[in-house]
C-alpha cells in the first residue's frame, strides 16, 4: 500500500498519468522519447553486433552489412512496438525492448560456413520460428515452476552473464584492435561510469532518471575532446533507405539448418520467458501464463517475419531490463518510443551512423552499472526466499554456479554435441534449466526428502542454544551490543575463552 501511495505521489509531482498497472504509466511526450532514446543507446551495440558478425562470415561487402544492420534496427523497432503495445494474443505489454537474439549467432555462422549462405539462414529462421509459435502454449504454462527461488536465480544470472559484455565494451569492443584494453579505453569507460553515479546522486529526479543517457552524451563529448571518437563517416552513404524485401534473394530451406535453428528458438523461448518474468518482478506487475504466452507469440511472430526484411530471430534484450530497474521508469510507452526511434534509425541510416559513432568504451562504462543493477534486482528477489528447513540455498548455489560455467570458461562445451552446446553455452539458459529442474526435484517431488536435507541447511538460519536462554532473566535486553537487565544495569558478558564450558 505504501508503495502505491508513493508512486501516486511521485506521479502527481511530475505530471504523469497513472493507471492501475505500473507499466501503463504515461509520461510527457518529451520525457517519453528521451527515456526511449536512452533504451536505444543501451541496446544499440548489442543489436548491431549480430549482423556485423553474420555478414562478415557470409563474406558481405561493408555496404551489404550496412543493409543488414539497418534491417535489424527496423525490424527490432517493429517487434518492440508489437511487444509493448500489443494486439490480441500477441505482446506482453511490458517494457521490453526487442532485437536480434545473440543466442543464435554461432548457429547462424555455422549454417553460413556449411555452405548454406545467408539465404539458408533466413529460411531456417522462418520455419523454426513458425514451429516456435505453435509450441508457445507449452512454455506459457511453466509460470508455476518459477517461484522466487527460480526467478531470483535467473535474474541474478542475467546480470552476471552480461558483465563480460560490459567489460569487452569498456576495453574497446574489438579484441583485434591495437588499443584494445588500453588505459585510455578503460579510463573513458570509468569516466562514463563515474558520471552515471554522480548524476544518479543529483537531487533532481529528471536528471537522475536520465543519468545513463546524459552520461553517454558527456562520455562521447570527452571522447571527442581526447580524439577517441570519429564522426567523419556519418555523412557517407544513403540518408534514407527503406529495407528491400529479400534483398539477398529468396530464402532456401535445409533440414539440418532448420533443426539447428529450432534449438536456438527453444533457447530464445526460455530466455524471453525469464526476461518477461524478470521485468514483471522489477515493475511490480502480475505476470501469468497468459501474459507469458502473449509475449512469446510476439517474439515468434516477429522472428518469422524478420527474414522478409533481411533480419534474424527476435528476443527481449536483458540489458534493457537493467535500465528499467536503475531508472525506475516502468512505462511500456517509453519503450514503445524507443521502438519508434529504432524504426526511424532503420529508415534513416545516417542517424544510425551517428549513434554507431558513440565510442564502445562509453557503452561499457554505462553497461557496468546497468548489468550490475540486473544482478542486484535478482539478489533482492532472492532475499524474499525462505531458506530454513529446505533445499532452496543449494538450488540457488548450484544454479548460479552452473550458469557461470560458460562465462568463466567459454570453451567448456566445445567438445559436446552442437545441440547441447547451443543450449548450455548460454549462462542464462544453463541457470534457468538447472533452477527449474532442482526446484522440481526438491520442492515438488518431495519423496525421499529428509527433515535435515543438507549441510547447507544448517547455515541458513540463526541458532540460539536453549541453555543460553535459561541464563536470561525477565526484562533482559540488548542495547548497543550490551546486555541490560530490567533495572537498566549492564550485565557483564563472559567470553567463551574464560568460560568453564
Amino acid at each position: 500500500m505504501n508503495t502505491k501511495k508513493k508512486s501516486a505521489t511521485a506521479g502527481a509531482g511530475t505530471g504523469r498519468k497513472q493507471s492501475g498497472r505500473p507499466e501503463d504509466e504515461r509520461l510527457p511526450l518529451a520525457s517519453t522519447f528521451a527515456y526511449g532514446f536512452q533504451h536505444v543507446l543501451t541496446m544499440y551495440g548489442g543489436i548491431i553486433a549480430p549482423p556485423l558478425i553474420i555478414g562478415a562470415a557470409a563474406g558481405m561487402s561493408p555496404q551489404n552489412i550496412g543493409v543488414l544492420i539497418a534491417a535489424c534496427l527496423f525490424v527490432g523497432g517493429l517487434a518492440t512496438l508489437l511487444q509493448t503495445i500489443g494486439i490480441p494474443f500477441f505482446g506482453s505489454q511490458l517494457p521490453l525492448v526487442q532485437g536480434v537474439s545473440f543466442a543464435g549467432v554461432a548457429t547462424m555462422v555455422a549454417i553460413v560456413d556449411d555452405g548454406g549462405g545467408i539465404q539458408s539462414v533466413f529460411g531456417a529462421v522462418i520455419v523454426a520460428s513458425l514451429i516456435g509459435l505453435l509450441i508457445t502454449p507449452l512454455f506459457s504454462k511453466i509460470i508455476k515452476f518459477f517461484p522466487p527461488v527460480v526467478t531470483g536465480t535467473v535474474i541474478t544470472t542475467i546480470g552476471l552473464t552480461l558483465m563480460p559484455v560490459a567489460a569487452n565494451w569498456a576495453m574497446g569492443g574489438n579484441s583485434k584492435a591495437p588499443n584494445y584494453g588500453s588505459v585510455a579505453n578503460i579510463g573513458l569507460a570509468a569516466a562514463t561510469m563515474a558520471i552515471v553515479l554522480l548524476l544518479s546522486k543529483v537531487g533532481n529526479a529528471a536528471v537522475s532518471r536520465l543519468s545513463i543517457l546524459l552520461a553517454m552524451v558527456l562520455g562521447t563529448v570527452i571522447a571527442l575532446i581526447t580524439g577517441m571518437a570519429d564522426f567523419s563517416k556519418v555523412g557517407q552513404g544513403d540518408v534514407v533507405a527503406f529495407p528491400t524485401p529479400f534483398a539477398f534473394g529468396p530464402p532456401t530451406f535445409h533440414l539440418a539448418a532448420i533443426i539447428s535453428m529450432l534449438i536456438v528458438i527453444l533457447v530464445t523461448l526460455t530466455e524471453t520467458s525469464a526476461d518477461i518474468i524478470a521485468v514483471g518482478e522489477i515493475v511490480g506487475s502480475k505476470v501469468d501464463s497468459k501474459r507469458i504466452g502473449n509475449g512469446l507469440r510476439a517474439d515468434m511472430l516477429s522472428s518469422a517475419i524478420s527474414p522478409l526484411f533481411n533480419s534474424f530471430t527476435q528476443s527481449a534484450f536483458a540489458q534493457n531490463v537493467g535500465l528499467v530497474a536503475i531508472t525506475g521508469v516502468k512505462s511500456r510507452f517509453v519503450v514503445s518510443a524507443g521502438g519508434v526511434i529504432l524504426v526511424i534509425l532503420g529508415l534513416l541510416p545516417v542517424l544510425g551512423r551517428v549513434v554507431a559513432a558513440v565510442p564502445t568504451p562509453v557503452l561499457g562504462g554505462a553497461g557496468v552499472v546497468l548489468f550490475g543493477t540486473v544482478a542486484a534486482s535478482g539478489i533482492r528477489t532472492l532475499s524474499k526466499v525462505e531458506y530454513r528447513n529446505n533445499m532452496n540455498l543449494i538450488v540457488v548455489a548450484a544454479s548460479v554456479g552452473f550458469g557461470m560455467i560458460p562465462i568463466a570458461a567459454p570453451a567448456f562445451y566445445n567438445q559436446f554435441p552442437s545441440w547441447f552446446s547451443t543450449i548450455f553455452h548460454s549462462g542464462i539458459s544453463s541457470a534457468a534449466v538447472m533452477a527449474i529442474l532442482l526446484n522440481l526435484l526438491f520442492n515438488h517431488l518431495k519423496a525421499g526428502n529428509s527433515e535435515n536435507q543438507s549441510v547447507f541447511v544448517a547455515g541458513t538460519g540463526r541458532l540460539v542454544r536453549e541453555e543460553d536462554l535459561e541464563c536470561l532473566a525477565h526484562g533482559d535486553r540488548f542495547e548497543d551490543g550490551k546486555l541490560i537487565d530490567c533495572e537498566g544495569k549492564e550485565v557483564p558478558i563472559q567470553s567463551s575463552s574464560k568460560s568453564e564450558h
